[in-house]
């Protein structure tokens, strides 16, 4: 068993997003964010980016399983892994069946094996948390619905460890005989991290850490199955409850008319409703907090984090621009930068997204430089 999870058996697409402002860089040494433009059924969706991304992922995977060992406290081999991961898969087809189709097609778009292939989508659960190692940081959303419709946002910073900078990329999503465009973030070959969709739905994520990690439906993926199946925050939320997830999380959906922050622990799940919410990484529902288990030390960041978060939005005008989003997010204690240590969390995107018009604006990194911005247009050609 691998130490930190437990396994438990268990018509005509939209138009394509524009893509991003050729003058637009995501650092400052002028590298973007790859953009791939992905049609087809799911096996199809897979085996484009995997076709896109194919040398990437094999160096990827050559570097410790993905980086996963240089985060564990003992390397494991990919052979002490297939038991694991045949449980994920199990639940992956049971839970989301057209993302195990696409996986299937990113092993064969890529030449990796179907293990390989999976392995990329449950890093996190892979990882685990029951270690001597506990996570220090990590991201900070908020959801602020706002009376003039077109200026909602949902906003957040992406904190990994890993050294996940490389491995950025976008995904635009448009799959056969569906009206719905999707465009998400990805690292390394995941098919989902956080996104929107044409329909005018947005969701980020935050880690939480509580209840027994174990086989399931990854809660990155799981973000890219709502996107794929609801338009809006009371239909994500259903898709939601009819889900299994490997590990505790926190979800926060956002439309035009409302947000919601969706908190997940032991098959679990407590639901938070508001028109201006934030969140950070620990548990903030009363039926969760006796069972966090996030370390004192990161506790104490994560409440100066979300304090700090809240004190800038309230001082941030209604209607404010996603570069005046981006900046709030874009300063410790909120930014959390390089220390130079692999396995610490620290900020490697911070992402902007304006439900009611159907963009998301990503920076990387070097705060400072122009985002790249990328955009979702509603079925019949018009923006969403």
């Amino acid at each position: 068993m691998v130490p930190g999870v437990e396994a438990d058996h268990p018509a005509r697409p939209p138009a394509a997003p524009h893509a991003p402002d050729p003058g637009g860089r995501g650092d400052a040494a002028g590298a973007t964010a790859p953009f791939l433009q992905l049609t087809g059924d799911p096996f199809e969706l897979g085996r484009q980016h995997g076709a896109a991304r194919a040398a990437a992922l094999h160096d990827f995977l050559a570097d410790g399983l993905a980086r996963t060992n240089h985060l564990r406290d003992e390397p494991v081999p990919m052979t002490a892994l297939l038991p694991m991961i045949t449980a994920f898969q199990a639940e992956i087809e049971a839970g989301a069946p057209d993302l195990a189709e696409e996986i299937r097609g990113l092993a064969e778009g890529a030449g990796l094996t179907h293990p390989e292939a999976l392995l990329l989508q449950m890093r996190r659960e892979i990882v685990g948390y029951r270690s001597t190692h506990r996570p220090q940081g990590d991201c900070t959303t908020y959801a602020r619905v706002a009376k003039n419709g077109p200026d909602t946002v949902l906003a957040q910073t992406v904190d990994l460890n890993g050294n996940l900078d490389d491995q950025t990329g976008v995904l635009s999503v448009r799959k056969a005989g569906s009206r719905r465009d999707v465009l998400v973030l990805s690292f390394g070959g995941l098919l989902g991290y956080l996104g929107m969709n044409s329909d005018g739905l947005a969701v980020g994520i935050n880690l939480v850490l509580g209840g027994r990690w174990r086989a399931g439906l990854p809660p990155y993926l799981a973000v890219r199955h709502v996107l794929d199946n609801a338009g809006s925050v009371a239909e994500g939320l259903e898709v939601l409850r009819g889900l299994r997830l490997a590990s505790s999380r926190s979800l926060m959906l956002c439309d035009r008319r409302g947000a919601a922050y969706a908190e997940f622990m032991d098959g679990r799940m407590q639901v938070v409703e508001g028109y201006r919410l934030l969140h950070t990484n620990h548990f903030l529902h009363r039926e969760f907090i006796p069972f966090d288990e996030l370390n004192v030390f990161a506790k104490n960041g994560s409440l100066r984090r979300l304090e700090a978060c809240g004190v800038r939005l309230n001082a941030l005008a209604e209607s404010a621009s996603p570069r005046d989003h981006l900046d709030l997010l874009s300063t410790p204690p909120i930014f959390v930068p390089d220390n130079g240590d692999i396995r610490r969390e620290r900020t490697v995107a911070v992402v902007v997204m304006r439900p009611a018009h159907g963009d998301m604006h990503l920076l990387g990194p070097a705060t400072t430089a122009a985002p790249q911005v990328f955009t979702v247009e509603a079925p019949g050609g018009e923006e969403a």
